[in-house]
Parts: C-alpha cells; structure tokens; sequence
C-alpha cells in the first residue's frame, strides 16, 4: 500500500479548504438550527496557511434565531442545503436566550498524516 507524501496530505487539505464551505449548528438531537456558508460574514477559516488542523469558526448571536435555542452539535458540509454531514463534533451544549447572546464555535478537521 502506498503512503501520501506531505504534498499529498497538504492537497487534501487544500480539497477540503476550497470544498467543505458550510457549518451547520445542531440541537442536542442533531436537529439543524442554522447554517452559514462561507461568504457570510459569520463564518472564517481560522487556520493559517498550510497548518493543521483546518477551523472553520462561526459566530452568531440570539437575533439570528428564534429563540430560546440550545446548541450542541456542529457538522461541516460541502452543500448548502440538504447533503450528508462530512464531519460531526459535539460540544458542551449552550442555550441563547435573548437577542443579545453570542456563540461562538470552531469546529476543527484534522487531516491525520504520517511521516
């Protein structure tokens, strides 16, 4: 069996960068609450260049659901609507309750490599 190269691994990345574009915020069920894309201005890649893991980070506040809302799930897309997750991580469930509260997640992909 072959072995990536770091180029390899580094293209893979690059793949997921340019592809992965929406996070998705869940309940504690995996029911979507919202998703945002890339292009929105509450969704970042956090990562510098060619590190590892890639973040993909959003931030949103009770005003952009309705409320009360408790969140615990964040999986990543490469669709804007509908779609498979491609990855899943859970996190310590948070409740917004006014317009005024803000979350912030950044949900980590690591591409394990081999050296």
């Amino acid at each position: 069996m072959a072995e990536f190269s770091q180029a390899g691994y580094q293209k893979i990345r690059d793949y997921i960068e340019a592809n992965w574009k929406y996070i998705e915020l869940q309940d504690e069920t995996g029911t979507a609450i919202i998703r945002l894309g890339i292009g929105d201005s509450r969704v970042t890649w956090t990562h510098t260049a060619d590190s590892n893991p890639l973040k993909l980070q959003i931030k949103i506040k009770g005003s952009d659901v309705s409320l009360p809302k408790t969140f615990a799930i964040s999986a990543i897309f490469d669709v804007a609507s509908g779609g498979s997750p491609l990855a899943v991580s859970n996190f310590e469930a948070t409740t917004l309750s006014q317009a005024i509260d803000e979350l912030t997640v950044e949900h980590s992909l690591e591409v394990p490599d081999i050296v």
